[in-house]
């Protein structure tokens, strides 16, 4: 018999008692704690949700920082908007499933039907308003990527073109995410339908100037007579300056004065608008006088000015070009000058029209002619003159 053996045959009762008393207490014990679990397993449960939905959270972050600080070094705008546009609608919806998993657990306690449904109804409201507000995101930051790109690039970009589509886009996203909305709650979409056929008469007639706003502003996106950064005037209404904006129902002006002026997109349909920012050249039209002792030398004078307008470095000659006698005026010879500079930009016309004008004085002078002003010669009869002396 071994060692072993004998210590076992050695155990006394009382202690072979206790043993069995400890192992007893022990089971007892851990059927109350199994007990306890069973019956408030909800609450491990919900830890655990919890735990999970911070954990989520955090990772995600993490990850979608890491991914945002990548893109940054790439080419590509559509990475850049996606990861703008899903970072805050995906860490909200992780503490959404974490809520509605919360919400389950505690709810499926009183089982209670109409508390479900309703949990359930909440879930796809979320799901629905925040692909809705993911796909708005994306739209707009796609459009501020597209336009930085480009002005990054010196590519030329109609920013009024882009805002237009960008915002056609999202009205369409809003107009989905609303009929889907009612389709969760219930209502019909086909009766809804039906009725905007019938109250769509009454509707339109009560914001018909709205309507014509909201159509203008189609419009001027369509046919694009201008588009921000252009300067406009109208000769049918007192506006004029450069468009700093164009929105659905007004299109504001920054006028020369500096003042914002608000224009409602329903004037643009009646009436004419001048765009001067797409003119092709600027013109130079002036009448320029010389005395009539002076006609002689205007066959020269108006060839010396022709030519220096053609060797004008900044006169588009291939334009019409015109110096010649026009009229006998009151007190001049009046000759036009009519040409057109290779600039259109205002600053620089003025500069260029300056140095045109003062080229032509010099070739006046060249001549020993003088520009003539307004001026009467009187004649007195020689007896008159006379009579007066001896009065």
């Amino acid at each position: 018999m071994t060692s072993g053996d004998m210590s076992i045959l050695l155990i006394s009762p009382n202690k072979l008692y206790c043993l069995q008393i400890d192992v007893l207490t022990g089971y007892f014990v851990m059927q109350f704690f199994l007990d306890l679990f069973q019956q408030h397993f909800w609450i491990f449960q919900l830890c655990m949700a919890v735990f999970f939905t911070v954990t989520g959270y955090a990772v995600t972050s993490r990850i979608l920082h890491k991914l945002m600080s990548r893109s940054e070094h790439t080419h590509f705008i559509y990475d850049k908007a996606l990861l703008k546009a899903g970072r805050a609608p995906l860490l909200l919806s992780i503490w959404i499933i974490g809520l509605c998993i919360s919400a389950q657990i505690i709810l499926s306690l009183n089982a209670n039907p109409s508390a479900l449904r309703y949990l359930s109804l909440g879930k796809s409201l979320s799901i629905a308003l925040i692909m809705a507000w993911t796909a708005m995101r994306f739209i707009r930051n796609l459009e501020t990527q597209y336009i930085h790109s480009c002005v990054k690039n010196s590519k030329e970009v109609d920013k009024t073109l882009v805002h237009a589509v960008s915002k056609l886009l999202t009205i369409s996203v809003a107009i989905v995410a609303l009929l889907a909305m009612m389709q969760i709650f219930g209502f019909p979409i086909s009766g809804l339908l039906a009725f905007g056929g019938i109250g769509g008469a009454a509707i339109a007639f009560a914001s018909k100037d709205l309507l014509a706003n909201f159509f203008g502003g189609f419009i001027i996106y369509m046919d694009r007579p201008f588009k921000v950064g252009d300067w406009i005037r109208s000769p049918d209404k007192q506006i004029e300056g450069t468009v700093e904006f164009i929105g659905w129902r007004v299109t504001r002006i920054r006028t020369f004065d500096k003042r914002p002026l608000y224009v409602p997109n329903g004037i643009f349909l009646t009436i004419s608008v001048e765009n001067p920012s797409r003119m092709l050249n600027r013109r130079i039209k002036a009448n320029i006088g010389i005395r009539y002792k002076d006609g002689d030398k205007m066959d020269v004078i108006t060839n010396q000015v022709r030519q220096m307008l053609i060797d004008h470095p900044e006169i588009d000659s291939k334009q019409t070009l015109i110096v010649n006698l026009v009229e006998f005026g009151p007190s001049s010879l009046n000759f036009m000058v009519y040409t057109f500079t290779k600039t259109t930009n205002w600053v620089r016309f003025q500069e260029i029209q300056h140095d045109v004008f003062m080229k032509i004085l010099h070739i006046i002078k060249a001549n020993q002619a003088e520009c003539a002003f307004p001026s009467q010669t009187l004649y007195i009869d020689r007896e008159h003159e006379e009579q007066m002396s001896l009065a």
